[in-house]
């Protein structure tokens, strides 16, 4: 029972309230409640009730509740209001731009009760006859409810990484001495996971038996595999083979369909490749091995070679791109420098949000000069370690960044990026980006095109005139780490890669967990066939530092 959990069965009460139309006093108090539990660098298990009932925020009441939730798993209140909503009514909550005083006048005043009739209602004009939605607000929640539609069933890859790892673990143990491969999505390191796909060299009636008699797993499907429903998590197949087979079909099972049909053409009779591995099926045609990774586009067997320098986690040797408790970031720059020596980093470029970011608490300039005089203190007392001073310098809707000149001279790494007006036309995007780019102090060009991934698509944008722009003026492009995002997108890095550009894989990490986020643009890079040398994140200390010295 983590902060996290904690936080959000508080926000969940408190919409729920305002959807119910319940005490309003009330409502604001949970909503505090989520909010201060979100700031609290301890896990708020390890403190006594009267140390968190003193926490800001919270109150006598709240933490009640929440050891409440601690020692019984649930919480009463929340669960009462839960059962007397309507599931179609909580998945509203989903919706972007649909908070609770919407979705109270959709239910109780146009009596709607699910995304389908809402969808409907979208469609017939019927939202923009009531106060608070236009005809605009009416065309965005139907693009949202669209949009959520379109991607429901669809998952992160990083969350259901550890999902994967278990039920792997499970398959092993339980059809040992048989091989049990990763197949589908997962193996090819996908962005989005649609369903976790496994290789067992048994019979499909063993797995089926075993799986549904000792685990009440639920086969849904026999077509392609058996398909189970584990709990109504992420689907789950698993494709029953015969040993001396498992070589070829593993490969069929872990491509792309391109690849796969290309593969296929390969096969002259299936007993040719009877009893080989991977590697030896691909030796047997002249293929060169090809990682499970890399088998999207067939045109790979023509690039990739054995020898091919692709980027591993041990090769980041620094943090760029880190908010702390100066902004909107949950840990000191202290605990931040912890973090990354703990994973045997070399520097960190602190880069709280700039000043147009209200919202997440930028900084100003004088609290600019506080802060860099903090690290300049903090930098005399670090032994082989550097902290850099930076920013995540807001670009403007006109395209200039959010400091005049004479400020951003002061910072060793700008990482401009785009928070704000994300809804614009491709011309306008370009043009704005174009702009911030040919700023001479920005070196970075952050999470190119605003997307968050199942929640938000990007704006659109050009990328090969981005890129080029990025690559004409010394500026680095960002895969932004951030399993949300996990933009600049892989697809494009090649056109980077080939102009001769620098990518910088970056967590934009808000606190010491978000550090570990690197792993995910890691595993995007390496899609791209990234090497440690085109990746900024991966320069030594000293090679950053002469890198920032000939920029300036």
């Amino acid at each position: 029972m983590n902060n996290s959990t904690l936080s959000q069965m508080f926000s969940l009460l408190s919409k729920l309230m305002e959807i119910h139309g319940e005490n309003s006093f009330k409502a604001k108090s949970y909503s505090n409640t989520a909010f201060a539990i979100d700031r609290i660098n301890e896990q708020i298990i390890t403190l006594t009730p009267q140390a968190v009932a003193n926490i800001r925020g919270i109150g006598s009441s709240s933490a009640s509740k929440i050891f409440e939730i601690i020692n019984t798993g649930k919480l009463g209140i929340l669960e009462e209001i839960v059962a007397k909503t309507p599931k179609g009514v909580l998945e509203m909550l989903k919706i972007k731009g649909l908070g609770p005083k919407r979705i109270h006048t959709i239910w109780k005043e146009m009596e709607i009760e699910s995304l389908g009739e809402l969808l409907y209602a979208c469609k017939e004009n019927r939202l923009k006859l009531f106060k608070g939605f236009g005809e605009k607000m009416q065309a965005s929640i139907e693009s949202a409810i669209s949009f959520y539609l379109k991607n429901k069933g669809k998952y992160l890859y990083a969350q259901v990484c550890d999902f994967a790892k278990d039920i792997y673990q499970i398959l092993k143990l339980e059809f040992e001495p048989a091989t049990v491969i990763n197949a589908g999505p997962f193996a090819l390191q996908r962005e989005i996971i649609e369903n976790l796909a496994y290789i067992i060299s048994s019979s499909p009636q063993v797995i089926s038996a075993t799986l549904t008699q000792k685990h009440g797993w639920k086969i849904t499907d026999s077509n392609e595999g058996i398909h189970f429903d584990i709990n109504g998590t992420v689907k789950v197949i698993i494709y029953p083979c015969e040993k001396e087979d498992i070589g070829w079909f593993s490969i069929l099972k872990s491509a792309s369909t391109s690849f796969a049909d290309t593969f296929k053409k390969q096969i002259v009779d299936k007993n040719q490749f009877k009893n080989l591995s991977e590697k030896e099926v691909f030796s047997s045609i002249n293929w060169p091995y090809i990682p499970p990774f890399l088998r999207e586009a067939p045109e790979i067997i023509t690039k990739y070679t054995p020898k091919s320098p692709i980027i591993q986690d041990h090769q980041i040797r620094g943090i760029i791109h880190s908010h702390t408790n100066w902004s909107d970031g949950s840990n000191t720059i202290e605990e931040m420098v912890a973090g990354c020596k703990e994973m045997g980093m070399e520097y960190l470029v602190i880069s709280d949000h700039s000043k147009s970011a209200f919202y997440a608490n930028g900084l100003n300039e004088e609290r600019l000069k506080q802060q860099h005089l903090y690290i300049d203190n903090l930098n005399t007392q670090l032994l082989d370690f550097t902290v850099f001073k930076g920013i995540e310098s807001d670009i403007l809707n006109d395209g200039n960044l959010d400091y005049d000149d004479d400020v951003l001279s002061t910072f060793d790494i700008v990482i401009a990026s785009i928070h704000s007006n994300l809804k614009m036309t491709e011309e306008k995007a370009n043009a704005r980006l174009i702009k911030a780019i040919e700023n001479p102090y920005t070196t970075i060009l952050g999470h190119m095109t605003g997307r968050l991934l199942l929640s938000r698509e990007g704006y659109p944008i050009n990328y090969k005139k981005i890129i080029d722009a990025c690559i004409a003026n010394d500026v680095v492009i960002e895969l932004n780490a951030n399993p949300h995002r996990l933009d600049i997108d892989w697809r494009q890095i090649d056109y980077v890669l080939n102009k001769g550009g620098l990518i910088s894989i970056n967590p934009d990490a808000h606190n010491i967990q978000g550090l570990q986020d690197i792993h995910f643009g890691v595993l995007m890079a390496q899609k791209a066939m990234v090497s440690s040398k085109q990746n900024f994140s991966s320069f030594t200390l000293n090679e950053i530092k002469l890198y920032l010295a000939k920029k300036k």
